[in-house]
Formats: C-alpha cells, structure tokens, sequence
C-alpha cells in the first residue's frame, strides 16, 4: 500500500547539465496533473524566455535584484552565468499542506541548512555519454562551454538520509514514473 503524502513536504530535484531533469520534471506534472496535494514550482532565471522549455519565468537582471532585495525569493543561487530562484510562495503552498516540487542546484543543496523543514532530495543521474548527446542536441552551448559543463557533472557529492536517485539513462517513462513514485509516496 502507499504512504500517504505528508503535507508541506518539499521535494528539491537536482542533476547535472544534460541528465533530463526538466523532461522528468515534465512528464510527472503532466502524469499527476492536479490529481494529488503536489504542486510544482517554476523558476525565475535571467535567461530569456524559450518556448518549449523548462517551466520558469524570464526575468532581467534588474527584475531578480529588485525581487532579491525585496525578500521575494525562498532560494537563489547562480550557475552558468545565470541567476536562479525560486519564490517565497513556496511557503504558502507548504503551509496549505501542499507537497512542493522544486528544481534546484545540486551546489545550491549542499548549503541550504536548517530552516527549510521536511525536505526530500532527489538526484537525477545519467551516464556521462548521454549527457554529452543531449547537451550537443538542445544547442545552447558550444563545444568547450559543454566540456566545461561535462567536467562539472559530477557535482558534490550528496549526503542527505533521505536522498532519492533516479536513473534518467534509458526510457524518459521510466524516470518519470519513478519520480512520480516518490512524490506520490508509493516508492
């Protein structure tokens, strides 16, 4: 039998460049799709706005300090030349007795400390060669920044009693249902 969901959980999924976290990402909101007390939060990034991709909001540089300065942000950490957060409304969703579904940084994990409650940390992995072929097939980055970013892969080492990994190596259906496993709480 599943465990219930215990409300106000937090479950901050993390990878490497490449590993597909924000297509597993995808394909469990779109498999639990409202049905459980599991929401996922987007993003703020100062990256333009691309369609198709990741759920985030597209924010200047300017709008993030302003929204930084201001307290809005529960998470913010910087990574590839970007600027990410993720918002206090996080809080609210927590306090609703929502179980929240965040994208994160593997180096920002390592330094979240107390005060963030029950969090559940799930690493995304994939083996190195298909990081690199998916890297080369989204065309964002040349040749050396994906180097750069493959010499990266393998990140801090996560030590958390609750750590949850998935394989993202093989079929997107696999990973997704895993993910969809954990955060339902059958896993």
């Amino acid at each position: 039998m599943a465990n219930p969901i215990r409300k106000g959980r937090l479950f901050y999924v993390m990878g490497a460049s490449g590993v597909g976290k924000d297509s597993v990402l995808a394909w469990a909101r779109g498999r639990i799709g409202g049905s459980r007390d599991v929401v996922f939060a987007h993003r703020y990034v100062t990256r333009p706005a691309e369609l198709g991709h990741e759920n985030y909001v597209s924010l200047s540089a300017g709008e993030f300090a302003l929204r930084q300065e201001k307290g809005l942000f529960k998470f913010a950490w910087q990574a590839h030349g970007l600027t990410y957060g993720i918002g206090i409304e996080i809080d609210l969703w927590r306090e609703a007795g929502l179980a929240v579904v965040v994208s994160g940084s593997r180096q920002h994990f390592a330094g979240l400390g107390e005060g963030v409650g029950e969090v559940v940390p799930i690493l995304i992995e994939a083996p190195a060669e298909i990081l690199r072929q998916r890297l080369l097939a989204r065309g964002r980055e040349s040749a050396a920044e994906i180097d750069e970013r493959l010499a990266r892969s393998a990140g801090p080492e996560i030590d958390h009693p609750a750590l949850r990994r998935i394989d993202n190596g093989g079929a997107l259906a696999a990973a997704g249902e895993r993910l969809v496993a954990i955060l339902t709480g059958a896993a």
